[in-house]
């Protein structure tokens, strides 16, 4: 098991936002957290990355319990988070944007393999890779989110919201990409608000409201799942 989350609570302020959350993610799985709006989804990745503190309950990151853990200490050990927003510096160029996912390494030969990778994955970068981030388009710079990320050479990938304010057809291709980097070995957590995109191509999922998880079940079950479909599909 990479990812163990266990029992966890967090409150901001004096609203508790999360309430007693349980899930784990497997090596080499695609996990996806669907909900509405307030749910809960994107303090999860918060709580993950170490960007938020849980105020009770453990996070244990392979077998190790991260709770009390720097958030950049996370990075180094392997988590790395796409953040909702996309979180681009405009005034760097594509080039510049990727070098910063890598600011942690210092092996130059793998990290010029990895840019070489990501140019790979998303052809779009390298034609823009003199490029501004903030000229870039919104498809464009959500693929230079993911490929920042991916310059740190993860174990673990979360992906909060790839496909907000994208067209269906780049929805399309993000999510295409998100499958072939997984098939490249990388673990990837979704919190994603296009739930029929998202159990497409997830191997497991969990269904949040107001920061409780209300089901659990394979991509493929919760696709088919009745409650579901009328709640997150728009299918009566």
């Amino acid at each position: 098991m990479l990812l163990e989350i266990d029992d966890i609570t967090l409150h901001y302020g004096r609203i508790q936002a999360l309430h007693g959350i349980s899930l784990h993610v497997n090596e080499g799985e695609i996990v996806a957290l669907i909900g509405a709006n307030g749910a809960g989804k994107s303090t999860i990745m918060r709580a993950i990355s170490g960007l938020r503190a849980v105020s009770r309950g453990a996070i244990r990151f392979n077998g190790e319990d991260i709770s009390k853990v720097r958030a950049d200490l996370r990075v180094a050990r392997g988590i790395c988070q796409a953040p909702e927003g996309r979180g681009v510096f405009p005034g760097m160029t594509v080039q510049e944007n990727l070098e910063m996912g890598a600011y942690i390494r210092r092996d130059h030969a793998a990290i010029a393999q990895d840019m070489e990778r990501v140019f790979g994955l998303f052809p779009r970068l390298l034609e823009r890779r003199k490029q501004a981030g903030g000229t870039l388009s919104g498809g464009e710079q959500q693929m230079l989110a993911v490929g920042r990320a991916l310059m740190a050479r993860p174990k673990l990938l979360l992906l909060d919201e790839p496909s907000m304010g994208l067209a269906p057809m780049i929805i399309q291709q993000i999510f295409t990409i998100i499958t072939e980097i997984n098939q490249q070995g990388t673990t990837v957590l979704l919190v994603e608000q296009n739930a029929q995109q998202a159990l497409s191509r997830a191997h497991r999922a969990y269904v949040l409201e107001t920061g409780n998880i209300v089901k659990e079940g394979t991509g493929a079950d919760l696709l088919h799942d009745p409650a579901v479909k009328a709640a997150y599909l728009g299918v009566a």
